[in-house]
């Protein structure tokens, strides 16, 4: 689980988006931040709550110049099938790929070997495609886009000032800390 600050595996498939089937590649993430938000399966429980949250929120993302790949390793036509047939997952604009191979699932350490299914795990990555953060949840835990869109608002701040940091609950506008010897131990 060592892929913070690793860049990320080539990989190429299909995804469902706006209506068509679209290849998408490790190349896609390159020149603009990018969320992989893995989730284990379409027509399932917490999954179309997460998917849905993250499409309620999705105009803010592309605000900051971010792009969500949704990735399960069902195909594209069950992507496409979900969409045409649930209210919350239509509303989804963003690509949902298809990772029925496992590769691009296995390349993020987020397979869930012997069951085929991808973990709950979401992936920031910045424009140089490197992964600047990663959360993996157990299978009850839904994540909150809105905590996400925070992270991704840190991490954009700490990649602009490279002399600082986000404390902990940080939120856009607030101060930050620039490490020094002078702040060991009076924090």
């Amino acid at each position: 689980m060592a892929l913070i600050n690793t860049e990320v595996k080539p990989f190429t498939a299909t995804a469902f988006h706006n209506g068509s089937f679209v290849e998408v590649s490790d190349q896609d993430l390159r020149g603009k931040w990018s969320i992989v938000f893995f989730y284990p399966a379409d027509f399932t429980f917490v999954c179309p709550t997460e998917l849905g949250d993250l499409a309620d929120h999705y105009a803010d993302f592309t605000r900051l110049g971010v792009e969500i790949y949704s990735v399960s390793t069902d195909t594209h036509f069950t992507h496409k099938a979900w969409h045409e047939t649930s209210d919350t997952i239509a509303k989804i604009q963003f690509p949902m790929i298809g990772d029925p191979s496992g590769e691009i699932t296995r390349n993020f350490d987020a397979m869930r070997e012997g069951q085929g299914l991808a973990d709950r795990a979401t992936f920031v990555i910045d424009p140089d495609g490197v992964i600047q953060l990663m959360e993996i949840t157990s299978e009850g835990v839904g994540r909150n886009a809105a905590e996400l869109l925070r992270k991704v608002k840190a991490a954009q701040y700490v990649r602009e000032h490279p002399n600082e940091v986000c404390p902990a609950k940080w939120e856009e506008g607030d101060e930050t800390l620039a490490p020094s010897l002078d702040l060991v131990g009076k924090i």
